[in-house]
């Protein structure tokens, strides 16, 4: 690549010749001026490019030099002999404006920084009970008749998450139920009380670990595929579309899927426990040699209804906390590409947060009124 400058009256021409490649630095536009006097007196910029070989950016580089040059020294900046291509390319280049970017940001301090995480924090607690909030008179709309519900998409819940999750549940649950009854199994065995192992089972998977397990399945399962259906919706701009209809997405939406899975997790629960207690069944018989009469008696002999109402109440209160939050991360979904991965991860992290965090509260409660 070449350039070279020479002045004819008033006009200096830029003679570009070669191929202009990036492999090799391209001349700067200002050292060539002052080799013809600073270009003094001159009035007009033009070039010739009969000799110009194939060239890539290296050549627009040099013209936006030359541009920046004619404009700060008051030059007319002729086009007329560049190639159409080139002319277009500096067209653009020229609408695009230039941002000034700042190196060297300052650094926040760590008070301001604890301040904006809790204005963040303030923030996102607003959301969550605005959201509750407006849950909670969908609700109450639709027991007194002043809200209709898709009652279509609330039985596509239902059957979703009660014939199609049973697999996982089963699963889950049978294992759960074998890993209590091994555990008790190796204790009791040393004090020769294997007989009790039915009780560990019974208490086990009917006050805690059927709704547990259970809720945190549903988590993964259920409220990461809420959070990723709105959050779709949110970004293809469904749901401002509703609310430009006039149509409350909340109980359009969010109501079907609450109710849904409001109404089948004491199903998933109580289902959860029989399957747990089975396969604790499966471990006594096998290990302990116990005969299912007594395993079943000596269950029935401490457990009481109290704990499998108490399982089924925490089913409940599970359901309601993976629905609000799947369906709350999903409305909340940004508008990038990976918003939507985003929510449904921090649906199901919520989701589970919030029910082991229910769960410890159930307890203590249950330990003060004696259930």
């Amino acid at each position: 690549m070449n350039a070279e400058i020479r002045r004819e009256d008033q006009t200096l021409i830029v003679q570009l010749t070669g191929d202009w490649k990036l492999t090799q630095p391209p001349p700067r536009f200002d050292p060539l001026v002052e080799g013809v006097g600073d270009g003094q007196g001159a009035g007009i910029v033009d070039f010739e490019t009969a000799e110009l070989g194939h060239w890539d950016s290296s050549l627009l580089a040099f013209l936006v030099q030359a541009s920046d040059y004619c404009e700060a020294h008051e030059l007319e900046f002729r086009e007329a002999n560049l190639p159409e291509t080139v002319v277009r390319l500096l067209e653009l280049a020229r609408i695009v404006p230039e941002r000034e970017i700042d190196s060297d940001p300052e650094r926040a301090s760590l008070v301001a920084k604890l301040g904006r995480k809790g204005f963040s924090g303030y923030e996102a607690l607003m959301a969550a009970v605005t959201f509750v909030g407006e849950v909670a008179g969908g609700f109450s709309g639709v027991l007194l008749r002043r809200v209709r519900m898709r009652w279509r998409d609330f039985w596509v819940v239902v059957q979703s998450n009660s014939s199609g999750a049973l697999p996982i549940v089963t699963l889950i649950a049978f294992l759960v139920g074998m890993i209590i009854s091994f555990l008790g199994a190796v204790v009791l065995r040393r004090f020769g009380a294997g007989y009790f192992v039915s009780y560990l089972v019974g208490y086990g998977m009917l006050r805690e670990m059927a709704a547990l397990m259970t809720g945190i399945i549903m988590a993964g399962r259920t409220g990461a595929a809420f959070a990723a259906e709105l959050g779709s919706m949110k970004i293809t701009e469904e749901i401002d579309a509703f609310r430009t209809l006039g149509i409350s997405p909340v109980n359009h939406l969010v109501l079907p899927r609450v109710l849904g899975l409001l109404v089948t997790m004491p199903f998933l629960t109580i289902y959860a426990s029989f399957i747990g207690i089975l396969g604790g069944l499966v471990v006594a018989m096998g290990v302990l040699d116990l005969t299912a009469t007594q395993f079943f008696g000596g269950l029935l002999a401490a457990v009481t209804l109290s704990d499998g109402l108490l399982g089924v109440f925490k089913g409940t209160v599970f359901g309601l906390i993976i629905g609000l939050a799947g369906c709350m991360k999903g409305m909340q979904t940004g508008s990038d590409a990976g918003a939507v991965g985003r929510a449904a991860t921090s649906a199901v992290v919520l989701g589970i947060t919030l029910i082991i965090g229910a769960n410890a509260v159930i307890d203590w409660l249950a330990v003060l009124l004696n259930i």
